[in-house]
């Protein structure tokens, strides 16, 4: 159940990350980024002292989400893309 839970999460939160980065992708893709930058989200909450992904709720989403958005920012930074 949790890896279903992990790809519905990162799934939407790559997608909404994708929409506020003005970046591309596929349904792949969007599941990709979001299940890593939930990966990338919980390491910051933890370093901030809060929880991380902790299943199917807001919280986990949004911590998914600023994940998404950090590794999208890191990708176009290497890529050379900029946001409009």
């Amino acid at each position: 159940m949790s890896i279903i839970v992990w790809i519905v999460i990162g799934g939407l939160a790559g997608w909404v990350g994708n929409m506020i980065m003005k970046s591309d992708g596929g349904l792949v893709k969007n599941i990709v980024t979001g299940i890593i930058g939930a990966l990338i989200g919980g390491f910051v909450m933890s370093f901030f002292g809060a929880t991380g992904f902790t299943g199917f709720n807001i919280w986990s989403f949004v911590v998914a989400l600023i994940g998404s958005i950090i590794l999208i920012a890191i990708i176009n930074l290497f890529t050379g893309r900029r946001t409009a």
